[in-house]
Protein backbone atom coordinates (compact mmCIF):
# COMPACT_ATOMS: atom_id res chain seq x y z
CA UNK A 1 0.00 0.00 0.00
CA UNK A 2 1.16 3.09 -0.79
CA UNK A 3 2.49 5.37 2.39
CA UNK A 4 -0.36 7.83 3.41
CA UNK A 5 -0.04 9.92 6.91
CA UNK A 6 -3.06 8.58 9.22
CA UNK A 7 -3.96 9.09 12.67
CA UNK A 8 -3.61 6.85 15.49
CA UNK A 9 -7.50 6.66 15.15
CA UNK A 10 -7.25 6.54 11.34
CA UNK A 11 -4.60 3.56 11.25
CA UNK A 12 -6.96 1.42 13.70
CA UNK A 13 -10.42 1.85 11.17
CA UNK A 14 -7.94 0.69 8.41
CA UNK A 15 -6.55 -2.07 10.18
CA UNK A 16 -10.59 -3.21 10.91
CA UNK A 17 -11.38 -2.35 7.73
CA UNK A 18 -8.66 -4.58 6.32
CA UNK A 19 -9.78 -7.89 8.05
CA UNK A 20 -13.38 -7.35 7.60
CA UNK A 21 -12.75 -6.47 3.50
CA UNK A 22 -10.29 -9.94 4.03
CA UNK A 23 -13.64 -11.99 4.44
CA UNK A 24 -15.46 -10.73 1.17
CA UNK A 25 -15.24 -13.49 -1.71
CA UNK A 26 -16.77 -11.36 -4.05
CA UNK A 27 -13.94 -9.35 -4.89
CA UNK A 28 -10.15 -10.45 -5.81
CA UNK A 29 -7.35 -9.53 -3.86
CA UNK A 30 -6.15 -6.78 -6.16
CA UNK A 31 -9.72 -4.98 -5.45
CA UNK A 32 -9.15 -5.22 -1.70
CA UNK A 33 -5.71 -3.85 -1.78
CA UNK A 34 -7.11 -1.12 -4.52
CA UNK A 35 -10.03 -0.50 -2.10
CA UNK A 36 -8.09 -0.09 0.98
CA UNK A 37 -5.58 2.46 -0.38
CA UNK A 38 -8.77 4.83 -1.47
CA UNK A 39 -9.98 4.31 1.54
CA UNK A 40 -6.69 5.09 3.79
CA UNK A 41 -5.90 8.18 1.14
CA UNK A 42 -9.54 9.65 1.67
CA UNK A 43 -9.10 9.59 5.89
CA UNK A 44 -5.51 11.00 5.18
CA UNK A 45 -7.62 14.09 3.60
CA UNK A 46 -4.68 13.63 1.10
CA UNK A 47 -7.32 16.32 -0.63
CA UNK A 48 -5.23 18.67 -2.87
CA UNK A 49 -5.78 21.79 -2.15
CA UNK A 50 -6.03 24.66 -5.23
CA UNK A 51 -4.94 28.21 -4.29
CA UNK A 52 -7.09 30.03 -6.45
CA UNK A 53 -4.37 32.72 -6.98
CA UNK A 54 -2.25 30.70 -8.67
CA UNK A 55 -4.43 29.30 -11.33
CA UNK A 56 -3.62 30.11 -14.91
CA UNK A 57 -5.63 29.86 -18.65
CA UNK A 58 -3.76 27.68 -20.32
CA UNK A 59 -1.92 28.83 -23.43
CA UNK A 60 -2.54 27.90 -27.08
CA UNK A 61 0.32 25.56 -26.25
CA UNK A 62 -1.10 23.49 -23.77
CA UNK A 63 -4.96 23.43 -24.72
CA UNK A 64 -4.58 23.45 -28.47
CA UNK A 65 -7.19 24.93 -30.90
CA UNK A 66 -8.52 22.14 -33.16
CA UNK A 67 -7.99 24.33 -36.22
CA UNK A 68 -4.30 24.42 -36.09
CA UNK A 69 -3.71 20.55 -36.13
CA UNK A 70 -2.29 19.44 -39.29
CA UNK A 71 -3.99 17.57 -41.62
CA UNK A 72 -4.42 13.53 -41.32
CA UNK A 73 -2.24 11.35 -43.77
CA UNK A 74 -3.76 11.72 -47.20
CA UNK A 75 -1.76 8.58 -48.14
CA UNK A 76 -4.16 5.07 -47.10
CA UNK A 77 -1.16 3.44 -46.20
CA UNK A 78 0.21 6.21 -43.71
CA UNK A 79 -3.27 6.30 -42.09
CA UNK A 80 -3.13 2.33 -41.96
CA UNK A 81 0.11 2.72 -39.67
CA UNK A 82 -1.51 5.26 -37.73
CA UNK A 83 -4.76 3.14 -37.03
CA UNK A 84 -2.75 0.31 -36.10
CA UNK A 85 -1.82 2.00 -33.20
CA UNK A 86 -5.02 2.62 -31.56
CA UNK A 87 -7.48 1.32 -29.78
CA UNK A 88 -10.95 2.61 -28.71
CA UNK A 89 -12.24 2.02 -25.49
CA UNK A 90 -16.04 3.11 -23.73
CA UNK A 91 -17.14 3.22 -20.95
CA UNK A 92 -20.28 1.25 -20.48
CA UNK A 93 -20.46 0.97 -16.47
CA UNK A 94 -23.97 2.64 -16.50
CA UNK A 95 -27.11 1.57 -16.63
CA UNK A 96 -30.67 2.97 -18.31
CA UNK A 97 -32.55 3.30 -15.32
CA UNK A 98 -32.83 7.49 -15.55
CA UNK A 99 -34.09 6.69 -18.73
CA UNK A 100 -36.86 4.15 -17.66
CA UNK A 101 -34.57 1.16 -19.18
CA UNK A 102 -33.25 -2.02 -17.75
CA UNK A 103 -29.81 -3.12 -18.87
CA UNK A 104 -26.92 -1.27 -19.92
CA UNK A 105 -27.46 2.10 -21.51
CA UNK A 106 -25.46 1.51 -24.12
CA UNK A 107 -28.57 -0.76 -25.60
CA UNK A 108 -30.73 1.60 -25.86
CA UNK A 109 -32.44 2.53 -29.28
CA UNK A 110 -31.18 5.56 -30.49
CA UNK A 111 -31.76 6.00 -34.01
CA UNK A 112 -33.25 3.82 -37.14
CA UNK A 113 -33.55 1.47 -34.44
CA UNK A 114 -29.94 1.27 -33.87
CA UNK A 115 -28.78 1.59 -30.64
CA UNK A 116 -25.73 3.54 -28.99
CA UNK A 117 -23.49 -0.12 -29.25
CA UNK A 118 -24.44 -0.62 -32.74
CA UNK A 119 -23.56 2.48 -33.82
CA UNK A 120 -19.75 2.19 -32.17
CA UNK A 121 -19.77 -0.92 -33.96
CA UNK A 122 -20.70 0.24 -37.48
CA UNK A 123 -17.96 3.16 -36.95
CA UNK A 124 -15.36 1.45 -36.44
CA UNK A 125 -16.63 -1.77 -38.92
CA UNK A 126 -16.22 1.36 -41.68
CA UNK A 127 -12.59 2.45 -40.39
CA UNK A 128 -11.13 -1.29 -40.50
CA UNK A 129 -12.58 -2.03 -43.89
CA UNK A 130 -12.00 1.24 -45.18
CA UNK A 131 -8.04 1.49 -44.14
CA UNK A 132 -7.70 -2.51 -43.80
CA UNK A 133 -6.53 -1.75 -40.52
CA UNK A 134 -7.72 -3.46 -37.03
CA UNK A 135 -8.89 -0.98 -34.36
CA UNK A 136 -9.99 -3.09 -31.77
CA UNK A 137 -13.21 -2.25 -29.30
CA UNK A 138 -12.61 -2.41 -25.68
CA UNK A 139 -16.02 -1.94 -23.57
CA UNK A 140 -15.57 -1.14 -19.33
CA UNK A 141 -18.26 -2.64 -17.93
CA UNK A 142 -19.31 -2.57 -14.31
CA UNK A 143 -20.93 -5.35 -12.63
CA UNK A 144 -23.83 -3.89 -13.01
CA UNK A 145 -23.90 -4.14 -17.02
CA UNK A 146 -21.72 -7.25 -17.39
CA UNK A 147 -23.97 -10.00 -18.14
CA UNK A 148 -25.97 -8.07 -20.03
CA UNK A 149 -23.37 -7.10 -22.29
CA UNK A 150 -21.55 -10.14 -23.00
CA UNK A 151 -24.96 -11.73 -24.54
CA UNK A 152 -25.47 -8.54 -26.36
CA UNK A 153 -21.61 -8.66 -28.04
CA UNK A 154 -22.38 -11.80 -29.23
CA UNK A 155 -24.66 -10.83 -32.06
CA UNK A 156 -21.60 -8.89 -33.71
CA UNK A 157 -19.60 -12.18 -33.66
CA UNK A 158 -19.23 -12.03 -37.31
CA UNK A 159 -18.14 -8.64 -38.16
CA UNK A 160 -14.51 -7.25 -38.83
CA UNK A 161 -13.79 -5.65 -35.30
CA UNK A 162 -12.72 -7.34 -32.16
CA UNK A 163 -14.37 -6.88 -29.10
CA UNK A 164 -12.64 -7.09 -25.63
CA UNK A 165 -15.03 -6.30 -22.81
CA UNK A 166 -13.63 -6.57 -18.86
CA UNK A 167 -14.88 -5.60 -15.69
CA UNK A 168 -13.80 -2.41 -14.06
CA UNK A 169 -13.69 -2.98 -10.15
CA UNK A 170 -16.06 -3.74 -7.58
CA UNK A 171 -15.54 -1.89 -4.14
CA UNK A 172 -17.68 -2.26 -1.56
CA UNK A 173 -20.26 0.82 -0.08
CA UNK A 174 -18.98 1.72 3.47
CA UNK A 175 -21.40 2.07 6.14
CA UNK A 176 -21.12 6.17 7.20
CA UNK A 177 -21.26 5.61 11.50
CA UNK A 178 -18.73 2.92 11.74
CA UNK A 179 -16.90 2.61 8.63
CA UNK A 180 -17.57 -0.96 7.98
CA UNK A 181 -18.18 -2.55 4.62
CA UNK A 182 -21.76 -2.68 3.62
CA UNK A 183 -21.90 -6.51 2.57
CA UNK A 184 -19.93 -7.45 5.90
CA UNK A 185 -23.40 -6.38 7.42
CA UNK A 186 -25.50 -8.79 5.21
CA UNK A 187 -26.28 -6.82 2.21
CA UNK A 188 -24.97 -9.19 0.09
CA UNK A 189 -26.63 -8.28 -3.14
CA UNK A 190 -26.09 -5.49 -6.14
CA UNK A 191 -26.71 -2.46 -3.39
CA UNK A 192 -23.75 -3.33 -1.31
CA UNK A 193 -21.24 -2.70 -3.82
CA UNK A 194 -20.31 0.35 -5.92
CA UNK A 195 -17.95 0.98 -9.23
CA UNK A 196 -15.45 3.21 -8.08
CA UNK A 197 -15.86 6.10 -11.26
CA UNK A 198 -14.31 5.81 -14.11
CA UNK A 199 -11.00 6.63 -12.83
CA UNK A 200 -10.68 3.30 -12.34
CA UNK A 201 -10.31 2.61 -15.89
CA UNK A 202 -6.62 2.56 -15.75
CA UNK A 203 -5.76 -0.11 -12.77
CA UNK A 204 -8.73 -2.20 -14.30
CA UNK A 205 -7.20 -2.09 -18.02
CA UNK A 206 -3.94 -3.69 -16.24
CA UNK A 207 -5.43 -6.02 -13.49
CA UNK A 208 -7.87 -7.49 -16.36
CA UNK A 209 -4.66 -8.57 -18.56
CA UNK A 210 -6.48 -6.43 -21.80
CA UNK A 211 -3.50 -3.77 -21.36
CA UNK A 212 -0.44 -6.00 -21.80
CA UNK A 213 -1.85 -7.73 -24.40
CA UNK A 214 -2.83 -4.41 -26.41
CA UNK A 215 0.68 -3.62 -25.87
CA UNK A 216 2.21 -6.87 -27.15
CA UNK A 217 0.78 -6.07 -30.43
CA UNK A 218 2.04 -3.17 -30.90
CA UNK A 219 -1.01 -0.64 -30.23
CA UNK A 220 -0.01 2.65 -28.54
CA UNK A 221 -2.94 5.03 -27.99
CA UNK A 222 -6.75 4.39 -26.36
CA UNK A 223 -9.19 6.64 -26.98
CA UNK A 224 -11.90 6.96 -24.28
CA UNK A 225 -15.27 8.01 -24.44
CA UNK A 226 -18.28 7.42 -22.72
CA UNK A 227 -20.65 5.22 -24.10
CA UNK A 228 -23.50 7.41 -24.91
CA UNK A 229 -21.76 10.39 -26.63
CA UNK A 230 -22.84 10.14 -30.04
CA UNK A 231 -19.54 12.89 -31.05
CA UNK A 232 -16.64 10.88 -29.62
CA UNK A 233 -15.58 9.09 -33.06
CA UNK A 234 -12.07 8.16 -33.93
CA UNK A 235 -10.48 11.81 -35.21
CA UNK A 236 -7.13 11.07 -37.53
CA UNK A 237 -6.02 14.48 -37.06
CA UNK A 238 -5.79 14.52 -33.18
CA UNK A 239 -4.13 10.88 -33.20
CA UNK A 240 -1.92 11.61 -36.07
CA UNK A 241 -0.68 15.21 -33.61
CA UNK A 242 -0.45 12.80 -30.58
CA UNK A 243 2.24 10.38 -32.14
CA UNK A 244 4.09 13.23 -34.05
CA UNK A 245 4.35 15.50 -30.60
CA UNK A 246 4.76 12.20 -28.29
CA UNK A 247 1.68 13.56 -25.88
CA UNK A 248 1.41 10.98 -23.66
CA UNK A 249 -2.15 12.04 -22.64
CA UNK A 250 -4.89 14.37 -24.14
CA UNK A 251 -8.48 15.81 -23.17
CA UNK A 252 -10.71 17.18 -25.58
CA UNK A 253 -12.01 20.14 -24.44
CA UNK A 254 -14.70 22.29 -25.59
CA UNK A 255 -16.73 25.73 -25.25
CA UNK A 256 -18.68 26.24 -22.61
CA UNK A 257 -22.29 26.72 -22.99
CA UNK A 258 -24.42 28.53 -20.13
CA UNK A 259 -25.56 24.12 -20.22
CA UNK A 260 -22.32 23.59 -19.33
CA UNK A 261 -20.89 25.37 -16.39
CA UNK A 262 -20.69 23.11 -13.70
CA UNK A 263 -18.24 20.87 -16.56
CA UNK A 264 -14.61 19.87 -15.03
CA UNK A 265 -12.05 22.25 -16.79
CA UNK A 266 -8.84 22.22 -17.82
CA UNK A 267 -6.43 25.08 -16.23
CA UNK A 268 -2.95 25.48 -15.93
CA UNK A 269 -1.28 25.38 -11.99
CA UNK A 270 2.32 25.55 -10.47
CA UNK A 271 3.56 24.25 -15.03
CA UNK A 272 1.40 21.52 -15.26
CA UNK A 273 -1.94 21.21 -17.12
CA UNK A 274 -4.86 19.75 -14.54
CA UNK A 275 -8.11 19.31 -14.41
CA UNK A 276 -10.44 21.63 -12.11
CA UNK A 277 -13.56 20.27 -10.86
CA UNK A 278 -16.45 22.36 -9.59
CA UNK A 279 -16.47 19.90 -6.13
CA UNK A 280 -12.86 21.78 -5.69
CA UNK A 281 -13.62 25.24 -6.06
CA UNK A 282 -13.83 27.59 -2.62
CA UNK A 283 -17.60 28.34 -2.12
CA UNK A 284 -15.93 32.19 -2.43
CA UNK A 285 -14.85 31.38 -6.35
CA UNK A 286 -17.73 29.14 -7.51
CA UNK A 287 -19.22 31.65 -9.26
CA UNK A 288 -16.40 32.51 -11.23
CA UNK A 289 -15.82 29.19 -12.49
CA UNK A 290 -18.84 29.10 -13.89
CA UNK A 291 -18.53 32.33 -15.57
CA UNK A 292 -17.60 31.50 -19.74
CA UNK A 293 -15.78 34.29 -19.31
CA UNK A 294 -12.47 33.63 -17.19
CA UNK A 295 -13.13 29.40 -17.85
CA UNK A 296 -14.49 29.08 -21.35
CA UNK A 297 -13.33 25.51 -21.52
CA UNK A 298 -15.52 22.19 -20.05
CA UNK A 299 -13.95 18.38 -20.52
CA UNK A 300 -15.47 15.85 -22.71
CA UNK A 301 -13.96 13.16 -21.26
CA UNK A 302 -13.18 12.22 -24.67
CA UNK A 303 -9.44 11.06 -23.51
CA UNK A 304 -6.74 9.68 -25.81
CA UNK A 305 -3.90 8.21 -23.37
CA UNK A 306 -0.66 6.49 -24.32
CA UNK A 307 -0.85 3.04 -23.41
CA UNK A 308 3.17 2.20 -22.38
CA UNK A 309 2.70 5.43 -19.79
CA UNK A 310 -0.74 3.64 -18.21
CA UNK A 311 1.03 0.67 -17.70
CA UNK A 312 4.44 2.74 -16.08
CA UNK A 313 2.33 5.17 -13.80
CA UNK A 314 -0.19 2.06 -12.98
CA UNK A 315 2.67 -0.24 -11.65
CA UNK A 316 4.30 2.64 -9.86
CA UNK A 317 1.02 3.31 -7.62
CA UNK A 318 1.40 7.55 -9.40
CA UNK A 319 -2.16 7.64 -10.29
CA UNK A 320 -3.29 9.51 -7.09
CA UNK A 321 -6.36 11.55 -8.49
CA UNK A 322 -8.42 12.97 -6.36
CA UNK A 323 -11.06 11.57 -4.81
CA UNK A 324 -14.76 12.32 -4.89
CA UNK A 325 -16.57 11.15 -2.00
CA UNK A 326 -20.85 10.43 -3.16
CA UNK A 327 -22.80 9.91 0.14
CA UNK A 328 -25.92 7.45 -1.31
CA UNK A 329 -28.61 6.01 1.41
CA UNK A 330 -29.46 1.97 1.13
CA UNK A 331 -32.89 0.99 3.04
CA UNK A 332 -32.19 3.50 5.33
CA UNK A 333 -28.37 3.62 6.40
CA UNK A 334 -26.02 6.17 5.32
CA UNK A 335 -23.65 4.61 3.21
CA UNK A 336 -20.76 6.79 1.22
CA UNK A 337 -18.84 5.19 -1.76
CA UNK A 338 -15.78 6.73 -3.29
CA UNK A 339 -14.99 7.57 -6.60
CA UNK A 340 -11.96 9.17 -9.17
CA UNK A 341 -12.53 10.45 -12.27
CA UNK A 342 -10.28 9.52 -15.66
CA UNK A 343 -9.82 13.04 -16.41
CA UNK A 344 -7.82 13.89 -13.47
CA UNK A 345 -5.24 11.59 -14.28
CA UNK A 346 -4.19 14.44 -16.58
CA UNK A 347 -1.56 15.72 -14.24
CA UNK A 348 0.73 12.64 -14.17
CA UNK A 349 1.57 12.52 -17.21
CA UNK A 350 4.36 14.10 -19.49
CA UNK A 351 3.87 16.45 -21.82
CA UNK A 352 -0.08 16.07 -21.53
CA UNK A 353 -2.33 18.71 -23.52
CA UNK A 354 -5.83 19.74 -24.27
CA UNK A 355 -7.23 20.21 -27.61
CA UNK A 356 -10.36 22.62 -27.80
CA UNK A 357 -12.32 20.22 -30.40
CA UNK A 358 -16.12 21.63 -32.07
CA UNK A 359 -18.88 21.20 -30.20
CA UNK A 360 -19.96 18.26 -32.78
CA UNK A 361 -17.33 15.92 -30.89
CA UNK A 362 -19.95 16.26 -27.64
CA UNK A 363 -23.09 15.05 -28.29
CA UNK A 364 -24.34 12.99 -25.37
CA UNK A 365 -27.62 12.04 -24.51
CA UNK A 366 -28.22 11.99 -21.08
CA UNK A 367 -32.07 12.59 -20.87
CA UNK A 368 -35.09 11.68 -23.69
CA UNK A 369 -34.50 15.98 -24.41
CA UNK A 370 -31.52 14.61 -25.75
CA UNK A 371 -32.88 12.17 -27.82
CA UNK A 372 -35.36 14.01 -29.36
CA UNK A 373 -32.56 16.38 -31.18
CA UNK A 374 -30.68 13.25 -32.15
CA UNK A 375 -33.90 11.49 -33.63
CA UNK A 376 -35.19 14.55 -35.15
CA UNK A 377 -34.49 16.39 -38.42
CA UNK A 378 -31.11 18.38 -37.17
CA UNK A 379 -29.25 15.07 -37.80
CA UNK A 380 -28.69 12.07 -39.93
CA UNK A 381 -27.05 8.71 -39.86
CA UNK A 382 -24.34 7.98 -42.25
CA UNK A 383 -21.90 5.03 -41.98
CA UNK A 384 -22.83 5.09 -38.31
CA UNK A 385 -22.07 8.34 -37.64
CA UNK A 386 -24.55 11.17 -36.85
CA UNK A 387 -23.98 13.67 -39.13
CA UNK A 388 -25.21 17.26 -37.90
CA UNK A 389 -27.70 18.97 -40.52
CA UNK A 390 -25.89 21.64 -42.44
CA UNK A 391 -29.10 23.80 -43.12
CA UNK A 392 -29.22 24.77 -38.88
CA UNK A 393 -27.37 28.09 -39.26
CA UNK A 394 -26.64 28.52 -35.12
CA UNK A 395 -24.30 26.58 -33.98
CA UNK A 396 -25.70 25.75 -31.13
CA UNK A 397 -28.31 23.24 -30.60
CA UNK A 398 -31.64 23.99 -29.49
CA UNK A 399 -32.26 23.96 -25.87
CA UNK A 400 -34.86 21.36 -24.83
CA UNK A 401 -36.93 20.55 -21.66
CA UNK A 402 -39.80 18.15 -21.53
CA UNK A 403 -41.57 17.30 -18.48
CA UNK A 404 -41.68 14.43 -16.37
CA UNK A 405 -44.28 12.55 -18.50
CA UNK A 406 -41.51 12.60 -21.12
CA UNK A 407 -38.94 11.23 -18.47
CA UNK A 408 -39.00 7.35 -19.63
CA UNK A 409 -37.95 6.34 -23.22
CA UNK A 410 -41.04 4.64 -23.53
CA UNK A 411 -43.32 7.57 -22.65
CA UNK A 412 -41.32 9.58 -24.68
CA UNK A 413 -41.66 7.13 -27.95
CA UNK A 414 -45.30 6.94 -27.48
CA UNK A 415 -46.49 11.07 -27.00
CA UNK A 416 -44.41 11.42 -30.57
CA UNK A 417 -46.58 9.97 -33.49
CA UNK A 418 -43.29 11.54 -35.43
CA UNK A 419 -40.35 13.29 -34.05
CA UNK A 420 -41.16 17.26 -35.36
CA UNK A 421 -38.66 19.40 -37.11
CA UNK A 422 -36.31 21.65 -34.98
CA UNK A 423 -34.30 22.77 -37.30
CA UNK A 424 -35.56 26.64 -36.56
CA UNK A 425 -36.17 25.88 -33.12
CA UNK A 426 -34.06 28.12 -30.28
CA UNK A 427 -36.18 26.77 -26.74
CA UNK A 428 -39.07 24.38 -26.21
CA UNK A 429 -40.39 23.66 -23.14
CA UNK A 430 -43.16 21.24 -22.69
CA UNK A 431 -45.36 20.70 -19.40
CA UNK A 432 -48.52 18.58 -18.54
CA UNK A 433 -50.19 15.83 -20.64
CA UNK A 434 -49.08 16.63 -24.11
CA UNK A 435 -49.33 14.83 -27.22
CA UNK A 436 -47.42 15.10 -30.75
CA UNK A 437 -49.29 14.35 -33.76
CA UNK A 438 -47.09 13.86 -37.28
CA UNK A 439 -44.91 16.06 -39.36
CA UNK A 440 -45.20 18.92 -36.80
CA UNK A 441 -42.97 21.74 -37.22
CA UNK A 442 -41.22 24.01 -33.87
CA UNK A 443 -39.63 27.30 -34.93
CA UNK A 444 -37.83 29.94 -32.48
CA UNK A 445 -39.36 29.58 -28.82
CA UNK A 446 -42.28 27.68 -27.47
CA UNK A 447 -43.99 26.72 -24.74
CA UNK A 448 -46.45 23.97 -24.65
CA UNK A 449 -48.18 24.29 -21.35
CA UNK A 450 -51.37 21.67 -21.41
CA UNK A 451 -53.65 22.51 -18.05
CA UNK A 452 -53.78 20.49 -15.17
CA UNK A 453 -56.23 16.97 -15.87
CA UNK A 454 -56.31 17.95 -19.45
CA UNK A 455 -54.98 16.21 -22.64
CA UNK A 456 -53.34 18.50 -24.85
CA UNK A 457 -52.95 16.96 -28.76
CA UNK A 458 -51.03 19.14 -31.14
CA UNK A 459 -52.12 18.50 -34.75
CA UNK A 460 -50.89 16.45 -37.72
CA UNK A 461 -49.11 19.27 -39.94
CA UNK A 462 -48.95 22.09 -37.11
CA UNK A 463 -46.59 24.50 -37.51
CA UNK A 464 -45.50 26.04 -34.27
CA UNK A 465 -43.11 29.71 -34.00
CA UNK A 466 -42.78 31.55 -31.22
CA UNK A 467 -45.85 30.35 -29.36
CA UNK A 468 -46.98 29.74 -25.72
CA UNK A 469 -49.65 27.25 -26.32
CA UNK A 470 -51.97 26.45 -23.34
CA UNK A 471 -55.24 24.76 -25.20
CA UNK A 472 -56.53 23.72 -28.79
CA UNK A 473 -57.51 27.47 -28.88
CA UNK A 474 -53.78 28.93 -29.15
CA UNK A 475 -52.49 26.77 -32.12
Amino acid sequence: MATVTLSPAEAEKISTLQSAVASLPQISENEKSGFINLVARYLSGEAQHIEWSKIQTPTDEVVVPYDSLAPAPEDAVETKKLLDKLVVLKLNGGLGTTMGCTGPKSVIEVRNGLTFLDLIVIQIESLNAKYGCNVPLLLMNSFNTHDDTQKIVEKYANSNIEIHTFNQSQYPRLVVDDFIPLPCKGNTGKDGWNPPGHGDVFPSLKNSGKLDALLSKGKEYVFIANSDNLGAVVDLKILNHLVRNKNEYCMEVTPKTLADVKGGTLISYEGKVQLLEIAQVPDENVNEFKSIEKFKIFNTNNLWVNLGTIKRLVEADALKMEIIPNPKEVDGVKVLQLETAAGAAIRFFDNAIGINVPRSRFLPVKATSDLLLVQSDLYTLNDGFVIRNPARANPANPSIELGPEFKKVANFLSRFKTIPSIIELDHLKVTGDVWFGAGVTLKGKVVIAAKPGVKLAIPDGAVIENKEINGPEDI
